[in-house]
């Protein structure tokens, strides 16, 4: 028998507005300024266009978001829900020690960082935003995702697929100034990405700890040449 799920419960307004804010370009986390390797993989002709950048972009979804970082995401979620402090040190030593190339985690410090400098001005005073901005040598970008997530109350996909489609917009953005290509390409890649988070989310979600993973040889090595490119638009 095919699996059924069963409809969600309307997000309350409230936690709705809270997730598109988290996602959006706006938050002053300055993931725009991140191509996550692509820039490099257009540099060293293995993306050249629409379709080469889409294959790219749908790759990078099933094969490092959804194995590293949206696990790692809902985990920390569940860990910031239960107060499981020692938990949340163990998955932010575990992002920091997987991180394959000197930009990659330079960017997770870079904008756990400035999210958690937002939480200190949204939520003043708190203890568990306090405990974030404590982890050394630096909060990782998903482990203070997580802990905003948890203060929109926010429900664990909705959290994931929020984070995911923020991650979407901006390789996309990314994407039509390093190929480059145009609005309407970049709509096409938008839509393509969107229709593969679910389940990307869905295996995140049922992933054991045994099955997490941070292991893209080929991205990491991109990302180590970019850092001594010599012209470049992108942080990463």
């Amino acid at each position: 028998m095919p699996r059924v799920r069963r409809p969600a419960a309307p997000l309350p307004a409230p936690t709705l507005l809270r997730l598109m804010w988290l996602a959006s370009p706006a938050l002053p986390v300055g993931g725009f300024s991140y191509s996550e390797g692509l820039e490099a993989a257009v540099e060293s002709g293995w993306v050249r266009d629409e379709t080469g950048c889409r294959a790219w972009l749908l790759d990078q979804l099933q094969l490092v978001m959804a194995r590293s970082e949206l696990p790692v995401l809902a985990q920390a979620l569940r860990a910031w829900r239960r107060g499981d402090h020692t938990r949340i040190h163990e998955l932010a030593d575990w992002v920091r020690l997987t991180r394959e190339s000197h930009e990659f985690r330079r960017m997770g410090e870079q904008m756990g960082y400035s999210l958690t400098e937002w939480l200190k001005a949204q939520y003043p005073g708190d203890a568990q935003v306090a405990l974030l901005a404590a982890l050394k040598p630096s909060p990782s970008w998903p482990i203070a995702f997580a802990l905003a997530a948890h203060k929109a109350a926010a429900p664990e996909r909705e959290a994931l697929l929020a984070f995911g489609f923020g991650w979407t917009e901006n390789l996309v953005q990314a994407a039509l100034k390093a190929v480059p290509l145009g609005q309407g390409a970049g709509q096409r890649l938008l839509g393509a990405l969107a229709d593969a988070l679910p389940d990307a989310v869905d295996q995140a979600l049922a992933l054991p700890d045994s099955g997490r993973q941070a292991m893209s040889p080929m991205l990491a090595i991109l990302s180590a040449q970019h850092e001594s490119q010599y012209s470049r638009l992108f942080r990463s």
